[in-house]
């Protein structure tokens, strides 16, 4: 059966407003009853480096009885480092050697945000993936020898549709290189995600649960919340199980899939942090046993 767990990500609202510390999110998942965190950053306390927080941060979630699922980094392949790839390969192998010291056995990191408007030439995803592919590999390949697998989400619009990231696994072509699947981020390229869903399961190597509530791009303009998709429709981020995502039919096919490994959740919601992530949890694990069953 999948473990759940939780981002740290989903506490970031109380992290940036200083109500809660890294070390406070840790105490909490274990508290609501998650079986696993993952750190989108390290939040740093000041005087900490991260390669010396990141072991405080490892031996903190084993006294809590929780595993560390992976550790989640910005990345472009394209813009990163002032466009300059070899500095881009080598800052994100930097991020690499935190994963290890944070003992986690996978790492997401970005792809590319796109071209800029001042670009000049071919603007096309097709176009982008050669040099992504080439950048991607050098950090998988430096990844393995640590024994950390690398991933790309479905994230970010430029590289969020399930066709363009398997076509961006594909190209890369390393054992050592899968996806982090995000079973609502498709739904901000206007993909529905279970189709996407069962298009990428075969190279998952990571799992996230999101939700969101969905308006037509017809509708009147909803308001402080609500975001646009590519396609000009309005999403806002929703506690599990009160959006439009079908979940645990996402669910049901990454269990055919025969994936059984950590599926986080990542709240991004407007309603209170804490209690929208522990209802969260309560949702998605009976849509864990649902899918089970």
């Amino acid at each position: 059966m999948m473990k759940v767990g939780v981002s740290s990500y989903s506490y970031s609202r109380l992290l940036g407003q200083g109500k809660m510390t890294l070390m406070e999110t840790i105490t909490e998942s274990a508290k609501i009853g998650f079986d696993a965190i993952e750190f989108s950053g390290l939040h740093l306390p000041e005087g900490e480096t991260p390669l010396g927080f990141a072991p405080k941060v490892k031996d903190a979630c084993a006294a809590a009885g929780l595993s560390v699922a992976s550790y989640t980094v910005g990345a472009d392949f394209i813009n990163g480092s002032g466009g300059d790839l070899a500095a881009e390969v080598k800052r994100v192998k930097g991020e690499v050697d935190i994963a290890h010291a944070l003992g986690v056995t996978c790492m997401r990191h970005d792809a590319t945000r796109g071209y800029t408007p001042d670009h000049k030439g071919p603007r096309g995803f097709a176009d982008a993936i050669p040099r992504l592919a080439d950048g991607i590999r050098q950090v998988t390949a430096y990844a393995q020898d640590k024994g950390v697998r690398t991933t790309v989400e479905n994230h970010g619009y430029f590289c969020q549709d399930s066709a363009r990231v398997e076509a961006l696994i594909n190209a890369v072509n390393h054992p050592n290189f899968g996806a982090l699947i995000d079973i609502g981020n498709f739904m901000c390229a206007d993909e529905d995600p279970a189709q996407a869903v069962g298009v990428m399961a075969p190279y998952c190597f990571h799992l996230h649960a999101k939700d969101f509530h969905w308006k037509p791009g017809t509708a009147v303009e909803p308001g402080p919340g609500w975001f646009k998709t590519r396609a000009g429709n309005y999403l806002r981020g929703a506690v599990i199980g009160h959006g439009e995502v079908p979940i645990v039919q996402c669910l049901r096919i990454m269990k055919a899939s025969g994936y059984d490994g950590v599926c986080s959740i990542e709240f991004e919601g407007i309603e209170d942090v804490l209690t929208g992530i522990r209802m969260g949890y309560e949702n998605l694990r009976r849509y864990i046993a649902l899918a089970d069953a």
